[in-house]
């Protein structure tokens, strides 16, 4: 397909405004002088019937000196006519053969009276011709000549007024026509852009009209209002369908390294199950306390493994009523061994009665891997001799309380708080995604994990520094004791 040769709007706006505009002028010129020649021809016509009728009732002889005085009251000429040549008129006597040669082809011996006979060229001038025969006391016949030398004077007089307006109006206007269409051009070329870089992928872009007449409300500031949120949409969506993809991606990651864990844990938990139950027959009095250790460090890798699995299940599995007491309890039972180990204090802290809906091991693994995280950041003090980790007496505590939401419904918000110092600033608006992660060892699922867990309950997470600690919240929507539950406790994977 041959391109298509570019037409700027301004050009496509202007040239059908002037071109009305002279289309205008010119037909208001035209008919002006169509009716200036029409009246004027019916002027004459007017005059020379007012004059025939004169003449025609009159019963004076036509000699030169009642001729000559009919023709400086009426500025007309008069001619007596004979059969075929003048007989006398009040023409110069030196055009009289031209009169005659003019009027014989146009009269004969006999014709119509009082009837115009057109228009004859005598000495260079134009007259309109009309014949009368006179009722006097001698009938005679009698042209009247009138001049038509002010044709073209009525015509100018009719057409000048409109062409100067139209001069004044076409000065005025097609100046304001370009500035105007230049100006709506300039808008429309602007969003033309915007719309074109819109369509090259860079969403978000938002667009000024500062071009609009001050104050106004025109199509093309709606259509700027409206390409805008168009423009904040598309971004919307792209960050949604980006991190949607991301999500998809870390849950089959996810899956996939949690069922090869999996199989290493439960091998390894028969082998430290065998191999306690030797010790405990050898030596029932004293038990190696460091297989209980060893059976709680296992536990806490079980339950990530279970939040890998969640992260990579479908969010349409069952619910149950989980109570908030009991679950903060799974929590400490599991991480306090990781505390005691880190040298951090470990407080626990619920709400009376408090019971969100949801699923047990998501729930659980979200609130373990916040404990988990916090206890790591309260331990990890570098010495100012040593960039080696050193322990230190930091605190964690794990305390949940009820909120009520603006929407009115209560929450239950369960805030994990170290003495750490918390994620890097340059981390703080995606510290939440997928692969993020301030740790050099780390991998950055734990807490996309928490998001998508608290997602899936209808619920938010958030974190914040404040007075030297770093502060989580886990906020889930409380459920009614009083309800039935929605479904069974899901069984451990």
């Amino acid at each position: 397909m041959p391109p298509q040769t570019a037409r700027p709007l301004a050009r496509q706006l202007l040239l059908p405004v002037v071109g009305l505009l002279v289309a205008g002028v010119l037909a208001n010129v035209g008919f002006a002088a169509w009716l200036a020649a029409r009246r004027h021809s019916e002027a004459i016509a007017l005059r020379q019937r007012q004059v025939a009728e004169t003449l025609a009732s009159s019963r004076v002889a036509f000699s030169p000196a009642v001729l000559n005085a009919l023709a400086s009251l009426t500025g007309n000429h008069f001619v007596v006519w004979g059969q075929q040549s003048v007989v006398q008129s009040t023409l110069p006597f030196a055009v009289e053969p031209e009169l005659t040669r003019a009027l014989g082809g146009l009269l004969g011996p006999v014709f119509a009276f009082d009837t115009s006979l057109g228009i004859v060229p005598v000495a260079g001038n134009r007259y309109s011709v009309a014949a009368v025969r006179s009722t006097g006391v001698r009938p005679e016949t009698v042209l009247v000549l009138t001049p038509t030398v002010g044709y073209s004077r009525a015509l100018l007089d009719a057409i000048w007024p409109v062409l100067a307006v139209a001069a004044v109006t076409l000065t005025v206007l097609v100046p304001l026509g370009v500035h105007a269409t230049d100006r709506l051009a300039r808008r429309i070329s602007r969003i033309e852009q915007h719309v074109s870089q819109i369509a090259a992928g860079d969403f978000g872009r938002t667009l000024d009209d500062t071009k609009s007449p001050s104050g106004s409300s025109d199509e093309i500031s709606r259509l700027v209002v409206s390409f805008n949120a168009m423009s904040l949409a598309l971004a919307r969506l792209r960050d949604s369908l980006a991190a949607s993809e991301r999500q998809r991606l870390l849950g089959q990651l996810a899956a996939g390294f949690a069922h090869e864990f999996r199989n290493g844990l439960t091998g390894a938990r028969l082998a430290l199950d065998l191999h306690r139950s030797r010790c405990t027959a050898a030596s029932v009095d004293t038990p190696d306390e460091s297989l209980t250790v060893a059976r709680r460090q296992l536990d806490i890798m079980e339950e990530e493994v279970h939040g890998l699995l969640a992260l990579g299940s479908s969010s349409e599995a069952a619910h149950s009523l989980v109570p908030l007491d009991m679950l903060l309890e799974e929590v400490q039972e599991l991480v306090d061994p990781r505390a005691a180990h880190a040298g951090v204090q470990l407080t626990v802290s619920t709400v009376a009665d408090g019971v969100v809906l949801g699923r047990r091991e998501s729930l659980r693994a979200a609130v373990v891997n916040l404990a988990l995280n916090a206890i790591d950041a309260a331990s990890a003090v570098t010495s100012n001799t040593s960039q080696q980790p050193a322990p230190s007496h930091g605190s964690v505590q794990i305390s949940a309380e009820r909120l009520r939401a603006a929407t009115g419904q209560t929450m239950l918000a369960v805030t994990v708080e170290d003495s750490g110092l918390g994620p890097p600033a340059e981390l703080s608006l995606s510290v939440f995604d997928p692969f993020v992660t301030g740790k050099p060892e780390g991998i950055g699922i734990g807490l996309a994990l928490v998001k998508m867990v608290a997602d899936e309950h209808g619920g938010g997470v958030s974190f914040e520094r404040t007075g030297g600690r770093t502060r989580f919240t886990l906020t889930l929507p409380e459920a009614s004791v009083a309800g039935p539950e929605s479904t069974t406790e899901e069984t451990a994977q």
